[in-house]
Formats: structure tokens, sequence, C-alpha cells
């Protein structure tokens, strides 16, 4: 698809998703797969105005709040939760505690690195812990765990993007295009039931620090956009802005939106049609369907 815009595009894998979000905040990159509140937390929150090429997928089932020996949610107060601090995980806490009537303060969050979650379930000291596959498979595989609360829950509130800095697709338009015809080429080769198929997800679980079965468990639990048309129809929708109020808001309670940030409309946010949520004269995190509709429409 690069070919048939003229380009070259350099893809870097990082072994440190965090890092590969640095690097492109810092302009060593042009685009970045990263989730919606990543990319306002980190290269919006950094300055950096930034576009959402792709609406890829959210997480339905991929992370999880899990109690060891209790089955109710509200067993959770009073417990501390291993988690990664700031990430999807502690958005997910602080989305189920507000479920149960609880806040944070009803819990203790130990932060964890993604690495240690599973050893450290095993441990006696660690009872209640939020992550996400494939560590979510392997913990609900020992005894006694219970899975209390999910993304399922919450669905399309944990998204995945495709990005790109909004200066350099303004200025490459055929970039868009390249990474829109790209995803979608690769959606489809990941979930055709070929022989292709099948390697591509081998590959894919391979990487991810699972295997093919693995990988495939995870795109049960995932809301796959690979049709563009349900990517629009989804990036259209008024739960898109209820999404990202959600986040803005869990983020600026955070201190993640930028030192001394007054309120969650420091940052502002642009969705399709131009509506913008927050400070219209500062807006650094933009979604547009233009490309996934071109996709939609064949005409990448």
């Amino acid at each position: 698809m690069a070919e048939k815009y003229g380009l070259k595009i350099e893809v870097t894998q990082f072994n440190d998703y965090v890092e590969s979000i640095n690097q492109y905040t810092a302009g060593a990159y042009d685009a970045v797969t990263l989730t919606n509140m990543d990319g306002l937390s980190i290269p919006a929150a950094g300055g950096v105005d930034t576009t959402a090429v792709i609406i890829g997928d959210f997480s339905n089932g991929n992370d999880a709040v899990i109690l060891k020996d209790k089955a109710a949610l509200k067993d959770i107060a009073g417990q501390s939760v291993n988690l990664v601090e700031f990430s999807v995980s502690h958005y997910l806490l602080a989305r189920a505690l507000g479920s149960v009537g609880l806040a944070e303060r009803d819990v203790k969050v130990v932060n964890t690195a993604d690495p240690d979650m599973v050893g450290a379930f095993q441990t006696a000291d660690v009872t209640a812990m939020v992550t996400w596959n494939p560590m979510v498979s392997e913990i609900l595989a020992l005894p006694d765990p219970h899975s209390v609360f999910d993304s399922s829950m919450i669905p399309g509130e944990i998204l995945d993007l495709m990005v790109g800095n909004t200066e350099v697709l303004k200025d490459n338009p055929d970039f868009g295009k390249a990474l829109a015809g790209i995803w979608y080429e690769t959606a489809q080769l990941m979930t055709s039931d070929t022989a292709e198929g099948a390697a591509a997800r081998a590959a894919m679980g391979a990487a991810s620090g699972t295997d093919q079965a693995g990988f495939e468990a995870q795109l049960a639990a995932t809301r796959l956009y690979d049709k563009p048309a349900d990517a629009v129809a989804f990036t259209a929708s008024p739960e898109l802005e209820t999404t990202m109020e959600h986040v803005r808001t869990f983020l600026c309670d955070k201190g993640l939106l930028g030192a001394g940030a007054p309120s969650a409309d420091v940052i502002g946010i642009e969705l399709p049609g131009g509506k913008v949520m927050g400070d219209a004269g500062n807006v650094k995190l933009r979604f547009d369907a233009g490309w996934m509709q071109q996709a939609a429409d064949g005409a990448l």
C-alpha cells in the first residue's frame, strides 16, 4: 500500500509500549499505535497535535479486575490492588469502583510492572489485581481467581488507535491513506480463515508474548473494527464523546493533563464534524473519520 502512494514507511516494533509513545512525542516517529487514554495523556498533553487515523478496536473483555477467593466486586473495598499505575488498568479500576458506589480512596493501589503480574498473584500478599491479556488468561487458570469486572462492561471505552502527527498528515495526505490501507489489509489477513491468516495470528501471538491460541483468545475478547464502515459509525457516534469525557476526567483527576491543569478542559479534543470538547484554542487530539470513510468507499 505504501508503494501505491510512492512512500517508504519504516515500521519499528518496541518492546516497551510507553517508550514507543515517548519517541513519537519527541518527534522521532510520525505515527504510533496507542490507546485513546495514552494519546491524550502523553502526546496531546505534551503539546503534540495528534490525529487518530484509525480506530482499530476496543477491549471487550481483555482487561479485567480479578479478586482472589472473592466473587463480588464490592469485596474489593479495603484491599490493596496491584496494577500498572496510570494505565488503562487504573482507568478500568476507577470505572469498576464507581459502578458499585466505591472510589479509589476505598482501596490501596500498588504499582506493579505487567511482567510481574502472574507471579505476584500467586503470592499470599496479593489478593486483588487489574491487568490485561495474556496475563488475565494466565491468572484465571490459577486456583481461586474471580474476574469481577472487565472491559466488556464498559464497551467502547478502552480504544486502540493508529495516530499520526497532525502537521505531518496535512503536509503528506497520502501518508494517512497508506496507514489506513495497511491497517485494513492487515486486519483482513489477521481474521482470514486461511493458512496465511493462521500464520499471521501465530506470528502476532509470538510478538505479543503468547502463542496462536493465546492471540486468538485475545481477539475473541476484542471488538475489532476490521470493516471500515463499522469504524466510521462508531467514530461518528455519541458514544465516542461520552468515552472521552470519562477518560479526560480520569486523567485530570490523576494530574496527567499537565502540571496544574485547572480542569479537564485544558486540552481540546476535536470530534468528527468539528465539535470540540474543552479548549478550542488548544486542540491537541483529533478524531477524523475521513481515512476510514475512504476505506469504506473503496477509495484507498
